[in-house]
C-alpha cells in the first residue's frame, strides 16, 4: 500500500450541524494543503443501479443520497453503507477537492485539502453537478456563489 494512502486515515473529523445544510464534517485537527482529509466509501455500482436506487431513496423519503460517480461505469453509493465523508457539503469556494487515486488496482475517491484548514472548519468541496433541467439551489454562503449546484 502507498505510504500516502496510510497516512491521510489518520485526520481526526466529526459530524456536526452546518451552517450550510443540516449535517457537515468538521476538522478536530489542523490540516495542512495537499493532504489526504478523508477516501469516499461506499457500495461500487454501475449507473443503471445507482438510477434505480435514486429513485428508491426519493420513493421511501430519503431526503438526500450520496452517490458520487468514480468514472462512467462506477458509482460509490454511501447512501447505506459509507464513512463520514458522506456529511461533507458543497461549497462555491471550497476548502477541498476530490481526487479519483488508483491504490492495489483499485480506484478510490479521496478528498486532498485546497488550502489550511482549521480546527472545526467544515470540510467543503465542489459537487460539480452536470447541467440539468431541474436546477439545485445552493446553500453554501460564499460570497462567489454560483446560486446553483449545477
Amino acid at each position: 500500500m502507498r505510504k500516502e494512502y496510510t497516512f491521510f486515515r489518520k485526520k481526526q473529523l466529526k459530524f456536526a450541524k452546518s451552517r450550510i445544510h443540516d449535517w457537515g464534517l468538521f476538522a478536530l485537527e489542523p490540516i495542512a494543503a495537499d493532504e489526504m482529509v478523508i477516501e469516499y466509501v461506499g457500495q461500487m455500482v454501475r449507473p443503471i443501479m445507482a438510477d434505480r436506487r435514486e429513485q428508491f431513496y426519493t420513493q421511501i423519503g430519503i431526503g438526500s443520497s450520496y452517490l458520487f460517480r468514480v468514472d462512467v461505469e462506477t458509482i460509490i453509493d454511501a447512501t447505506k453503507c459509507g464513512n463520514l465523508a458522506r456529511f461533507i457539503n458543497h461549497s462555491c469556494n471550497p476548502n477541498c477537492y476530490a481526487k479519483v487515486i488508483t491504490v492495489e488496482g483499485q480506484k478510490k475517491i479521496v478528498i486532498y485539502s485546497k488550502q489550511p484548514i482549521n480546527v472545526n472548519e467544515e470540510i467543503t468541496y465542489d459537487y460539480k453537478f452536470p447541467l440539468e433541467y431541474e436546477k439545485f439551489v445552493c446553500l453554501c454562503g460564499a460570497p462567489q456563489c454560483r446560486g446553483f449546484l449545477n
